[in-house]
């Protein structure tokens, strides 16, 4: 398979129907008025597992036949894709284990092993991370699901283009994460499958953006995992990446970068104006329209992508304190 289609992800929508949330759509008049457009918030951070991931990772699981669950499941994961497995692994009985860098937040950390998994801590990066995975798969025959390159795991998140586009059918603009592209890739292939003329703009934070990297080499290059408050969108896409650049490339319309002060600035908006807990990762979107980076004559759709943040760390930026870099990879 060289993309994933609207009917691979039709057909993921009504695998994991019952499985996941259809979350809500709401309109923020403080964005909308800065903006001049109609902004509607997609509230994904309301998902079971707090991020977009369980899509994917349910779709996934569901898709493994009797053997492959009963061999059990392993991924490196910056936090969210290993919780959503945990989860799904959890309701259909299946082991589970999740590797990760020194750089995940112990919050999810916590949650991970909350729901039985089990954690391996591996190296200062998601490559590190995934040398553990692929020793797991050949000495003890696991079943690897990795968190974005995977047909299954990019058709899952795909069904959030679907419920975008049904919830706000004239919308122009779809503002959506970007890291290992999975994401990306799948809500660009649903909504432009379904309105071709609505424009897919990726965003990720600026510090270690390996996507945009390899897009703007023009093909998959290895790019250093830094410390940053968006820590879910670190991690490199793979040189050996099958899936993901390539749909990134044929369907995103652009890239936007963020500094760490403008994602905090958005996660403090999302508290004080939106009335919603969202992590650094999930407020990107906020921050791309809050730095003036985005324009557009017609109703934009901003993803708001995860809820698991540390508390403690939420609490310092919504009171305007800056959290040192040492704290932001905590």
């Amino acid at each position: 398979m060289t993309q994933v289609t609207l009917e691979h992800i039709c057909a993921a929508r009504e695998r994991i129907a019952g499985k996941v949330e259809r979350t809500p759509t709401v309109l923020s008049p403080s964005l909308s008025e800065q903006l001049g457009a109609q902004v509607h918030l997609k509230l994904e951070h309301r998902q079971t597992t707090g991020s977009f991931k369980l899509r994917g990772a349910s779709n996934a699981v569901a898709s493994l036949s009797a053997d492959e669950k009963a061999r059990g499941v392993v991924a490196a994961s910056t936090g969210n894709h290993g919780r959503a497995l945990a989860h799904a692994a959890k309701l259909e009985g299946m082991r589970a284990v999740i590797c990760m860098s020194r750089l995940v937040p112990g919050n999810k950390l916590d949650e991970i092993r909350r729901l039985g998994a089990e954690v391996r801590i591996v190296g200062n990066s998601q490559d590190d991370a995934q040398q553990e995975v692929d020793r797991l798969v050949a000495q003890e025959g696991l079943v690897m699901l990795p968190p974005f390159d995977h047909p299954s795991i990019i058709a899952g998140q795909g069904t959030l283009g679907l419920e975008m586009i049904e919830q706000v059918p004239d919308a122009a603009l779809v503002l959506v994460q970007l890291s290992g592209g999975g994401l990306a890739s799948g809500v660009a292939a649903a909504v432009k499958g379904v309105s071709p003329r609505t424009k897919v703009i990726g965003v990720s934070m600026a510090r270690g953006a390996a996507m945009k990297a390899s897009l703007d080499a023009g093909h998959p290059v290895l790019v250093e995992e830094l410390p940053t408050l968006a820590d879910s969108l670190g991690g490199g896409i793979g040189l050996d990446n099958r899936l993901t650049f390539a749909m990134c490339r044929d369907l995103l319309d652009d890239v936007i970068l963020l500094g760490e002060d403008e994602i905090a600035a958005a996660i403090r908006h999302a508290y004080a104006q939106e009335r919603e807990i969202v992590e650094g990762a999930g407020a990107v979107g906020i921050a791309a329209l809050l730095a003036g980076k985005v324009r557009s004559d017609g109703p934009v759709i901003v993803l708001l992508s995860g809820r698991n943040i540390d508390m403690d760390l939420h609490r310092k930026i919504v009171c305007g304190e800056a959290p040192s870099l040492k704290e932001r990879a905590a």
